[in-house]
């Protein structure tokens, strides 16, 4: 794998989410409605597709649970499998509710579903009480103004030594579905330091992945006619899927790793189902995976 620019996703990659961002998901739809989804129903959301942003996916999973209450029957498997036949993401799971219920079960749906509620809650349990008050300019709910935030519960994967090697050998880009101050959070916290022209973050596109905008853009800014990125979901290999058709001109690599959502053999499976160039056990096998070693 002959590259000359390295792009690297955030979670699931640079550092462990499972106890931060997913955990987010799963208790800020019990503190606003009492019930929630497993810990393992986030992986069925990531992989309907369009679920790169976690405020959208906790919107979805909250779509499920109201559905639920009007009658509909299916488990979180089966709404996810009809989320991926519309087409994925949140537009996905609303089709799959006004497809699911009577016009009124709807209705009622819709009145009970707060978004910007579950986003406050969200921001409050991952920051916690202080960064919350210093990022969102809020004060936290009183229930929650002792929290420590899950953000302090994200363990590196990524080592020195292989932060060392890639940025030695390559320009290295961040393209990752976190907001910037969040995102500057993890790199700190790896002792990654990639500068603003070559990180793509929520703020700075909308489209989200897997649109291939920002990846491709990266690719331009480096002068790089080869890149590999290296992401821990399937909307991460659609991303370089996508790039290849936008910008033939240049060869996109995608590298999944197990370290996320995705893992042991179901997830080597699923990754090479979607296209991907090579799986890795984790980001820490990419230098050598690059070196031909």
């Amino acid at each position: 794998m002959d590259v000359d620019a390295v792009v690297l996703d955030v979670d699931g990659v640079l550092v462990d989410v499972a106890d931060s961002y997913r955990r987010a998901i799963v208790e800020s739809l019990r503190h606003v409605y009492g019930e929630t989804v497993e810990k393992a129903a986030v992986q069925q959301f990531k992989d309907a597709g369009g679920f790169n942003n976690d405020w959208t996916l906790t919107d979805a999973a909250a779509l499920f649970l109201l559905a639920r209450r009007e009658g509909y029957d299916g488990d979180v498997g089966a709404f996810t499998d009809r989320v991926a036949a519309h087409g994925g993401g949140l537009a996905g799971a609303e089709a799959v509710v006004e497809a699911s219920l009577d016009p009124g079960a709807v209705e009622r749906v819709r009145e009970a579903w707060r978004p910007d509620r579950l986003r406050a809650v969200f921001q409050q349990l991952y920051l916690g009480a202080d960064l919350y008050r210093e990022l969102e300019g809020g004060e936290p709910d009183p229930e929650l103004a002792d929290e420590r935030g899950y953000v302090n519960d994200e363990p590196v994967v990524v080592t020195p030594e292989t932060v060392d090697a890639l940025t030695s050998e390559y320009p290295v880009c961040v393209l990752t579905g976190r907001p910037e101050a969040e995102a500057e959070l993890a790199l700190d916290r790896v002792g990654l330091d990639v500068p603003a022209e070559r990180r793509f973050t929520m703020d700075d596109w909308e489209e989200g992945k897997p649109n291939p905008r920002a990846l491709v853009a990266l690719a331009e800014r480096t002068g790089a006619t080869s890149v590999a990125f290296v992401g821990d979901t399937l909307d991460d290999v659609e991303t370089v899927v996508n790039a290849r058709g936008a910008d033939p001109e240049r060869t996109y690599y995608a590298v999944g790793v197990l370290t996320g959502g995705l893992t042991g053999p179901e997830g080597r499976r699923k990754y090479e189902h979607a296209g991907a160039d090579r799986v890795l056990d984790s980001v820490n096998d990419l230098p050598a995976l690059l070196a031909g070693e």
